[in-house]
C-alpha cells in the first residue's frame, strides 16, 4: 500500500469521525430541548402557578372574605342557564358584552389588568387547580401555567360566555386532559367576589384554529355548526390545542353555571 493511499484513508476516517462527533453533539442539544421543553417548562410553571394559587387565596382570605372552596347555605341557583331552545344568539351572535358588563347576574367583579392572575380554577375530575389570568398571550399568561380569560368575554358569574385558553403540552399543561371531561363534571372558578359553579355540558373533539364562533356571548361553532348553542345563558368555555404537541386545530368543552356564592 503507497502513502498516498494512506493518506486518503487517514483523511476519510477523519471525515467519518469529525461527523460522528457532529451527529452525537447535534443528538445531544435535540434531546437537552427536548427534556427543557417537556420536563423543566412544566415543572417551572406547575410550581409558579401553585405559588400563585396560595397567593391569591392568601390575599382574598386577608381581605376577610369566605373560604375558598366552600359551598353551602347562601349559595345561589342560576335560572335558566344553559337552556337549550329558540331564542337569540346562534352562529351570528356577537362576542359583544366586554369582560366588565354583568349582564344581570354575578357581581361586578371589576376588568382586570392584562396579564394580571385575579381567579383560580379548580376541575375536580382531573385534580387541577391553577390560576386564571386576564388574557391569553404565551409570555404573559399560558407561558406561565397560567390559563388565560379571552378579553371582551364575560368574566366568571355574568350572563354569556366566561370563555378560557390553557396550554395542552408543556408550560404546564393545565389542560392537557380536558377531553377526559364528561358531561355533568364540576368546574369551579374562585374570584374575589365569590365562588362559581359550572357544570360540563357539551364537547366539540375537534375544530379549526380560528373558529371565533365558540367565544362568542352564545358559543356555537362557526366551522361545525351543530356544536353550540342557540340561546343565551350563562356559559363557561375551555379551549386548548389539539391533536396533542401540535397547534392545528382546536378542542372545546363547554359548561353552564349552576350555582354562584358571594364571599
Amino acid at each position: 500500500m503507497d502513502h498516498r493511499t494512506r493518506r486518503r484513508r487517514a483523511a476519510y476516517r477523519r471525515v467519518v469521525w469529525g461527523g460522528g462527533e457532529v451527529l452525537v453533539t447535534v443528538g445531544v442539544v435535540v434531546l437537552l430541548l427536548v427534556v427543557h421543553q417537556l420536563w423543566w417548562t412544566n415543572r417551572q410553571a406547575r410550581e409558579g402557578a401553585e405559588r400563585k394559587v396560595q397567593a391569591l387565596e392568601r390575599e382574598w382570605g386577608s381581605s376577610g372574605k369566605g373560604g375558598a372552596g366552600e359551598a353551602g347555605a347562601g349559595a345561589a341557583d342560576v335560572p335558566g342557564s344553559g337552556s337549550e331552545g329558540s331564542g337569540s344568539g346562534g352562529a351570528g351572535a356577537s362576542s359583544g358584552g366586554g369582560s366588565g358588563g354583568s349582564g344581570g347576574s354575578g357581581r361586578d367583579q371589576g376588568v382586570p389588568r392584562s396579564s394580571q392572575a385575579y381567579a383560580v380554577l379548580s376541575i375536580p375530575r382531573l385534580g387541577l387547580r391553577v390560576p386564571v389570568a386576564e388574557g391569553v398571550s404565551k409570555r404573559g399568561v399560558l407561558n406561565k401555567g397560567y390559563v388565560g380569560h379571552y378579553p371582551h368575554t364575560q368574566q366568571a358569574g355574568q350572563a354569556g360566555n366566561f370563555a378560557l385558553a390553557g396550554h395542552r403540552n408543556t408550560h404546564g399543561e393545565p389542560f392537557r386532559y380536558i377531553n377526559r371531561l364528561r358531561r355533568g363534571d364540576e368546574i369551579d372558578v374562585e374570584t374575589a367576589a365569590g365562588r362559581y359553579v359550572y357544570v360540563v355540558d357539551k364537547t366539540l373533539p375537534q375544530t379549526s384554529a380560528s373558529d371565533g364562533g365558540v367565544v362568542r356571548e352564545v358559543p356555537r361553532s362557526t366551522v361545525r355548526p351543530a356544536y353550540g348553542y342557540s340561546a343565551p345563558g350563562y356559559y363557561i368555555t375551555l379551549t386548548t390545542c389539539t391533536p396533542e404537541y401540535t397547534s392545528r386545530y382546536r378542542l372545546v368543552v363547554w359548561g353552564t353555571l349552576t350555582s354562584m356564592r358571594p364571599r
